[in-house]
């Protein structure tokens, strides 16, 4: 069974949430933190951690004695991390971070992962032998599909061993999409992004996105908004998320009708409406371009 633990914490220092699920030896997390001050705090655990981490939003830094590093970081990233117990410093430098973790028993990961891919085949053998690690030095960007996913879990509305089933299969596809998002960073050059005020800028842009998606901005209300040109907007855009403005926006706007018409009963007329489609057959031809099915069949499929 999927043991879920919901946790708030108010304190001098900020407000603090957490949400949690344990099952098959894996924990899974939502953090969302709320500060009052910019500040530094510790963070430690004794047992064996192999960890699929998030950052969704805000800005900070900390240091993983354990693996020897500082990472200076922007909401929008990921990475998998393994050490024997850790002890960590985490500095924040926005006032709201959001952060999701899997973290898999040694044993579990190393069940999941012996016989995968060469990068992660290399990453379970030092798992496997105790030594610190971290998956690539280069951190992924997180890009619509692995928000899609992590909405999938965050949002699940199934109970009992359905639960179970969907949280340990999407858990797995988060490994899948972190091992793919590390070495594609890995082998792209920073060309138009090369400092931290821009990068802050072009995730402030997708932010806004996201928060818009029902009355989209036009591409010179974002770049206005954040203070960049179009050209490097665009550019930068394309080269953090690996697809362009329009492109993430109407990927966003699918996925989250694919989220309507799983758990909500707005029909497909409403769900356009919603999401600022110029008329229900529009979001018909696209979502069907998208997943390869009309919404209208998608919303009679029997649940398996």
């Amino acid at each position: 069974m999927t043991e879920e633990q919901v946790q708030r914490l108010e304190t001098e220092d900020g407000v603090f949430e957490n949400i949690s699920w344990l099952f098959d030896e894996i924990k899974v997390d939502h953090n969302i933190s709320r500060f009052n001050r910019y500040d530094s705090f510790v963070t430690s655990r004794t047992e064996d951690v192999v960890r699929l981490h998030f950052g969704l939003k805000g800005n900070y830094c900390f240091t993983y004695n354990q693996l020897d590093s500082m990472f200076d970081l922007i909401g929008g990233h990921h990475n998998l991390m393994f050490s024997e117990g850790f002890d960590i410093l985490v500095q924040n430098r926005s006032l709201e971070l959001e952060t999701f973790g899997v973290q898999f028993s040694r044993r579990s990961f190393i069940a999941f992962t012996q016989n995968a891919c060469d990068s992660l085949k290399r990453f379970c053998d030092l798992v496997e032998s105790g030594k610190s690690a971290i998956l690539n030095n280069h951190w992924g960007a997180i890009n619509p599909q692995i928000e899609f996913v992590i909405r999938q879990i965050t949002n699940c509305k199934y109970s009992g061993k359905m639960k179970q089933i969907l949280m340990l299969s999407k858990c797995l596809e988060l490994l899948v999409l972190t091992v793919e998002g590390c070495s594609s960073a890995s082998q792209t050059s920073e060309k138009f992004i090369n400092n931290k005020d821009d990068k802050e800028r072009v995730i402030a842009a997708r932010d806004m996105i996201n928060q818009r998606l029902q009355a989209p901005p036009t591409l010179s209300q974002v770049a206005l908004s954040v203070g960049l040109n179009e050209f490097k907007l665009k550019r930068g855009f394309k080269e953090l998320f690996k697809t362009t403005v329009f492109g993430y926006l109407a990927e966003q706007r699918l996925l989250l009708g694919y989220q309507y018409l799983m758990d909500t009963q707005k029909t497909a007329a409403e769900i356009a409406y919603v999401l600022g489609y110029a008329s229900p057959q529009h979001f018909s031809n696209a979502f069907k371009k998208r997943f390869g099915i009309t919404p209208l069949v998608m919303r009679k499929k029997p649940v398996s």
